[in-house]
Order: C-alpha cells, then structure tokens, then sequence
C-alpha cells in the first residue's frame, strides 16, 4: 500500500466507531436482525476509500459531514435492496436527516470548547473519541446510554425498550456513565 493510501485509510478508520454508533442509532427496523450496523460501517468506508479523490473538505468536521453522508447513501440502499423496491430518494434524505441529527445530539452531550474554529475542531474529535469509548462499554451500558443521551429516550422508555426495570436502567446509566469517563479520562 502506498504512503498516501494508507494515511487515507488512517483519516477514515478514526471514523469507524463514530459511523457504526450512527447506524445503530438510525437503523431501519425493517434492517434490524437482517444487517449488522459494522457491515453498514465497512461498506461506507469502502465506498469512501474509493472515492477519496471526490473529497473536497479539508476538516475533521467535513470529512464526518461526507461520511454520514455515504453513511445514509449505503443504509437507503440497503433498505432498497431488502425490500427489492425502486430507490425512494425521500428515504435517503431522511436517513441522511437523521443521521445528522444523531450526530448533533453526540456533539450536544459533550462539553463543548466554545464556538471558535478551534472549539468546533475538539468538539469534532471529541464525537469520534466517544463513539470509540462508547463501543468499548459492556453492551447493556452502552444501550442504556445511547437510548438516553443519543435518542433521547426517558427512563420509562428505556426500561421498556430493553426489558429491565427503572433501578436497573438507572443503575446501567450510572454505571455506564463513570466507566465511559474512566475510558476517556485514560484516552487524555
């Protein structure tokens, strides 16, 4: 592998974690227990080393931006292919929509550095360092987060959603919550 390609493949590995947490969260659930969100991951990422010269961003944020972008391209198609319909460009939109979304309540839960160029830069690397550590959190933790943080989700619905009683999504919360700190903490 050359120099330049394989510093390509470092810039869109970094995204990885980020991407997957992104198609967990808009998963179809006509795609739920058909794909897995990593190959959704592995195929954007594949897309996007192919078409690296058609990047015309220069920032961490850019490059998330067009990422999510192959991201809602790869998952409407998907959604396409399982259905064997025609394209629906209104479903592509607003998985594209969605993702964004999802990405800016990331962007929300983490304190952010101000809005200059430079805060905007950290708060960016912060999100993909998240969604690393997130994915290092024993599952029902990092369930229990997403829900809440990510889609926004009360404590009554997340019991629901994962089958646990109040004190035990409370206790993941808690739980999930000062691992993830001990996780980035040893990241800095």
């Amino acid at each position: 592998m050359s120099r330049p390609a394989e510093e390509s493949s470092l810039a869109l590995e970094q995204f990885r974690e980020y991407l997957r947490l992104l198609a967990r969260l808009q998963m179809p659930a006509q795609l739920q227990g058909k794909l897995d969100p990593s190959d959704l991951v592995q195929l954007t990422l594949l897309k996007a080393h192919q078409a690296e010269g058609d990047f015309r961003g220069t920032t961490h944020a850019e490059r998330a931006a067009w990422l999510r972008q192959i991201l809602a391209r790869t998952m409407a198609n998907a959604v396409r292919d399982h259905a064997r319909g025609k394209r629906d460009v209104h479903l592509e939109r607003s998985l594209e929509a969605a993702l964004h979304q999802s990405s800016t309540r990331l962007e929300a839960w983490l304190v952010a550095g101000g809005d200059s160029p430079s805060g905007q830069a950290q708060r960016n690397e912060q999100v993909v360092e998240l969604a690393a550590a997130l994915a290092r959190l024993p599952e029902p933790q990092r369930d229990a987060l997403v829900l809440r943080y990510c889609q926004g989700l009360s404590l009554i619905e997340i019991s629901a959603k994962l089958g646990r009683s109040r004190a035990a999504v409370a206790s993941l919360l808690r739980r999930g919550l000062g691992h993830l700190r001990e996780l980035l903490q040893a990241e800095e």
